[in-house]
């Protein structure tokens, strides 16, 4: 007597296939791939002098952004600040790279700016946390590999929609005006202009974003290792403060970090976030992905686990706004910056963090004098230097359909916003793709003897078309592939040569029983030969198979088809005398 295994359905009417408790110990190796290991730290004894190097380095150049992403979003400094150090930290001891470097980002603000101006700065807490649980599970059910197929185009579109709209959101602050009222930003943008042109610019502001953007470009020309961002800010700080100059500054800064507290949660008011807390998951996963894959080719340290990344990530945006933070992801600039520095594990990351911490501790007197529009001018530069020239020219001349896409991502980005461009981006190159295909599939004709060289002629002499369809027929093509194959005339068989077609759907069997039904109407036989198997069951399903004349008229050899072809031209010829 056999014995029932693990695999059977249950009397409770589990799911075939596997007990539930197959179900719970497949979800436990799914979470403890996600944790952290020892190999994580493999090669440190030898590597953590460099590590601490790059950390400190990179610590120096996130300070300005950090302040600036969080001014920016209207959460203030200290929010930008806090999300650095919480979920820098975070997501380096558990993401899956061993050199990101996570935090406030370009792309993130330009996500919570509309954000903030709906809803209010109290719900970016609630927020983040909403789309740090939906990373953390896009993580347990392993969708990271999936989130790599969004095409070049579509991210160098929305880079440069981010990078216009990065720029776009300085304006008011390195004019010196108050922010104009209004959502979209280049219009906001477009109103400061005409404020500081009626009277309203503040020259000293204006001069302080020419003393960032001079030093900004000056100092890599230098020394590479210079962090010019902060020299920038440091110099434009002392000459604001020596001149007594009137310009907004930073203001006070906490000096500790605020103990966790769960932000206020309402049933009625998560229901009426989820939209965009949808929206910031997809972004923190997406642009996280990015960089870590932008880090792989940059560092010889081991591809990054993308699920890993995501669990990551997902816990860093739940941890962030319990201490004030902002929702974050991984940033490409400093996760760059710091393979350059010399980062080989994920201790750089933790160090950058660290030198945070020591801010917010000992410095946060000195941090409140910074004047606002210099950190508008680091943005600045940091929003052109994200545009690549020679990516956009390599885009734009590849194929028109690459262009169309690059140039309705961008343009959506500044119009609307960055995952509708995203959505918008995949959608067109998707159609494309498919119509390009679609394109591709081909119905040729070929002679019915190996040794004539002649296609029409020996086929049509016997009243016999061999066709063969390359390709893909599915819906994209099936209407084409039903004009060309029922516009023949003066022939008795027609055989269907199928092996060489790559993709076959529903509708594009179900096409191929048109052909059929219509042939056989006319009078004209119908052969097929040669169809694979998985497109065979696709046939039988939508009935092609069934409006053959003869279940017999289905072949696996050629030559078969041919002969059998040559019989039915015999019986339906009369006799010459």
């Amino acid at each position: 007597m056999s014995v029932p295994s693990a695999t059977t359905t249950d009397s409770a009417g589990g799911t075939p296939g596997r007990s539930p408790g197959g179900w719970s110990r497949a979800a436990g190796k799914n979470i403890a791939g996600l944790l952290p290991r020892r190999a994580d730290y493999a090669g440190l004894s030898r590597s953590w002098r460099g590590d601490v190097v790059a950390g400190i380095t990179v610590g120096v150049v996130a300070l300005p952004l950090a302040l600036a992403f969080g001014i920016t979003t209207g959460l203030g400094a200290q929010a930008g600040l806090i999300t650095a150090i919480v979920a820098g930290l975070v997501a380096a001891l558990l993401g899956g790279s061993n050199v990101q470097v996570s935090g406030p980002t370009g792309a993130m603000t330009v996500v919570l700016v509309p954000v903030v101006a709906r809803y209010g700065t109290g719900a970016v807490y609630l927020l983040g946390m909403m789309a740090g649980a939906l990373v953390l599970l896009a993580a347990i059910v392993r969708l990271g590999r999936f989130l790599a197929f969004i095409p070049w185009p579509v991210i160098e579109g929305f880079t440069v929609g981010i990078a216009c709209i990065i720029f776009l959101q300085q304006v008011p602050a390195a004019l010196g005006v108050p922010k104009p009222s209004g959502e979209n930003t280049v219009a906001v943008a477009a109103r400061a202009v005409r404020d500081a042109l009626t009277g309203n610019a503040n020259a000293a502001a204006i001069g302080l974003v020419a003393v960032v953007v001079a030093v900004m470009l000056i100092a890599p020309r230098l020394h590479r290792a210079l962090p010019a961002s902060l020299l920038a800010v440091v110099l434009a700080t002392v000459l604001a403060q020596v001149v007594g100059a009137d310009v907004a500054r930073i203001g006070t800064l906490p000096s500790s970090l605020q103990a966790p507290a769960l932000p206020s949660v309402s049933i009625d008011r998560i229901s009426e976030l989820f939209g965009a807390a949808f929206a910031i998951a997809a972004l923190a996963a997406i642009e996280s992905l990015l960089s870590a894959k932008v880090a792989d080719g940059m560092a010889s340290t081991g591809r990054h686990d993308p699920d890993r990344e995501l669990f990551g990530q997902g816990l860093a945006n739940l941890v962030s706004p319990l201490f004030g933070g902002m929702p974050a992801t991984g940033a490409i600039a400093r996760t760059a910056v710091n393979v350059r520095a010399g980062a080989r594990t994920r201790v750089a990351a933790a160090v950058h963090a660290l030198v945070l911490v020591a801010v917010v501790y000992l410095g946060g007197s000195l941090v409140s004098k910074i004047p606002l529009a210099a950190l508008a001018g680091v943005l600045m530069v940091t929003a052109v230097r994200m545009v690549e020239p020679h990516n956009v020219r390599a885009v734009l001349r590849a194929t028109r359909s690459d262009a169309i896409v690059f140039i309705v991502t961008a343009a959506v980005t500044l119009a609307f916003d960055l995952i509708l461009a995203v959505e918008v981006g995949v959608a067109v190159a998707a159609v494309l793709a498919l119509r390009h295909v679609a394109r591709a599939a081909a119905v040729n004709t070929e002679p019915i003897s190996p040794e004539s060289d002649d296609v029409n002629a020996p086929a049509l002499s016997e009243h016999i078309l061999t066709y063969r369809l390359d390709g893909a027929l599915f819906f994209g093509a099936a209407q084409r592939f039903l004009t060309e194959l029922t516009a023949v005339t003066d022939v008795k068989v027609v055989i269907l040569r199928l092996p060489d077609v790559q993709v076959l759907d529903a509708t594009g069997a179900q096409a191929l029983g048109e052909i059929v039904s219509e042939l056989e109407d006319r009078g004209i036989t119908v052969l097929i030969k040669g169809a694979r198997p998985e497109h065979l069951r696709t046939l039988r399903a939508v009935g092609t198979i069934d409006r053959l004349a003869h279940h017999r008229h289905l072949f696996d050899n050629l030559d078969d088809a041919i002969a059998h072809a040559r019989l039915h031209v015999q019986r339906l010829t009369p006799t010459e005398h």
